[in-house]
């Protein structure tokens, strides 16, 4: 069975392949941060304090790192410093600045090197040789700081293998194996030792020493920042895997949001033509028989014209019916008329219509500066439904001088209120038509979300209220 590759997982992965490739450590035995400055001290004293301590018959290897920062130029005040071992007041193996060298240097060794002329003087190879003569070495200046690293292999019985290197490579991934040759200088000394001692002798203000260690491997002084540590690394991987897999599926998440709100506006637009198939069929068809039915009553009375007459009232009214109902099926699918400001246009036209001619007076207040919005076409058809249902209602039962449609916007919610002063009815003890008008006022109010409040009493009118809530605007 195939096991996905979760972050938490991937992590795991990263933390084991890390601990496989990193080098291997050894033991810092002793360290001292320092600063510590040395002038004219003669032989020092000893500040290892018996941490470490290797005798003729030690057979490992030991690495020791100093740094230093010269408070004066050798070739100008001859002077002896040095990182010294000491085995008891015997003097050992020195690194630093020879008296008789004037350079970085190794003293007390079993070889003399070539540009030296004092035996048991090593000069140091070093990566900014003087530029002045052909040397490998370098000379301590003022102000300029030197890390020395340099390893003793101890030799049981004979003489120990030294390699010293000035300035080497501490970044991640060096190794003591692939530091330059061109600062790289091995020779052999007798370096058993129980104490270090920090040294100046001669001319000028002496030696600043810090970042003094002793350990077993070259590892153990390799300088790693904070971002170039495994860890750092295997988060940084981790955070890398995991915005990509989230990017994907932010991707995906809105390819498949575009999917579905293009499913429903495919949904929404089948409704659409679904309910204008119906208008058609229920409005427009039955009016249509209507009409045709009158006509042929108006053939079958014509010897009688007050029949006449009644017939053809009753076609115009009908006739009348038919022209509105087709007006409300083009003003749907008429394009631009899905917004806010056209449905409250609309409402204005149809009042207009509905009530031109007769006594009733319809006062409309309905805001022009609307927001620009883009209503569902079921949110627009139902609203219109219901306020022409109560436009209807006042106009044909309530009796009222006066009707009036208010409308406006507030919180996102539309609120549109139908009040007339008419004769008003008692909601409780309604005739059953009248009931069932209401019930389908608020089954309409309840298919878009709509809050309908409707107020009424006998001789003091009626108030119908439809809050419904608006959609948001789209984000630009």
């Amino acid at each position: 069975m195939t096991r996905r590759l979760t972050p938490l997982r991937f992590c795991a992965l990263l933390l084991g392949l890390a601990a496989l490739t990193m080098p291997a450590r050894g033991t810092v035995l002793w360290q001292e941060a320092g600063p510590i400055t040395v002038c004219d001290n003669g032989e020092g004293t000893d500040i290892l304090h018996g941490a470490v301590q290797r005798d003729e018959t030690a057979r490992d290897t030991l690495y020791f790192k100093f740094r230093v920062n010269p408070l004066s130029d050798a070739s100008r005040e001859p002077y002896l410093a040095a990182f010294q071992l000491f085995e008891g007041h015997t003097p050992r193996l020195g690194v630093g600045n020879s008296l008789q060298a004037w350079a970085y240097s190794a003293f007390n060794t079993d070889e003399t090197g070539t540009n030296n002329t004092v035996p048991g003087d090593m000069d140091l190879h070093s990566a900014n040789p003087e530029w002045y003569q052909p040397v490998p070495y370098e000379l301590p200046r003022r102000g300029i700081e030197r890390t020395i690293v340099f390893k003793i292999q101890f030799v049981p019985g004979g003489d120990d293998l030294v390699t010293v290197w000035v300035n080497p490579n501490l970044h991640p991934g060096a190794t003591d194996e692939n530091q330059p040759a061109s600062l790289t200088t091995r020779f052999s000394a007798r370096c058993s030792f129980n104490q270090i001692r920090l040294r100046h002798e001669g001319k000028g203000p002496g030696w600043v020493f810090s970042d003094m260690a002793i350990a077993t491997s070259f590892n153990d002084f390799i300088i790693e920042r904070f971002w170039q540590t495994w860890w750092f690394r295997s988060l940084a991987a981790l955070g890398v895997f995991t915005g990509v897999g989230a990017g994907v599926r932010l991707v995906e998440k809105r390819k498949f949001q575009q999917r579905l709100r293009r499913a429903e506006q495919e949904h929404a637009l089948e409704r659409e033509r679904a309910r204008i198939a119906q208008d058609l069929h229920d409005e427009l068809g039955s009016t249509l028989t209507r009409l045709s039915l009158l006509s042929n009553l108006i053939k079958a009375d014509k010897d009688h014209p007050e029949q006449v007459a009644a017939h053809a009232d009753k076609l115009s009214q009908a006739a009348d019916q038919t022209v509105r109902a087709l007006e409300e099926i083009v003003w749907a699918v008429r394009p631009g008329s899905d917004t806010l400001q056209s449905l409250a246009d609309y409402i204005a036209h149809f009042a207009n219509e509905l009530f031109d001619g007769h006594s009733t007076r319809c006062r409309l207040d309905l805001p022009p500066d609307l927001p620009a919005l883009t209503l569902p076409p079921d949110l627009r058809h139902n609203i219109f439904l219901i306020v022409k249902e109560a436009l209807t209602n006042a106009l044909r039962h309530a009796a009222a001088r006066e009707v009036q449609v208010q409308a406006k916007v507030s919180d996102s919610t539309l609120e549109i209120q139908v009040r007339d002063d008419g004769r008003g009815f008692d909601p409780a003890s309604q005739a059953e038509g009248r009931r069932n008008g209401l019930g389908n006022l608020r089954r309409r109010a309840a298919a878009i979300g709509g809050i309908l409040d409707l107020h009424s009493a006998p001789g003091r009118g009626t108030i119908l209220t439809l809050k419904v809530r608006l959609p948001r605007a789209p984000e630009e």
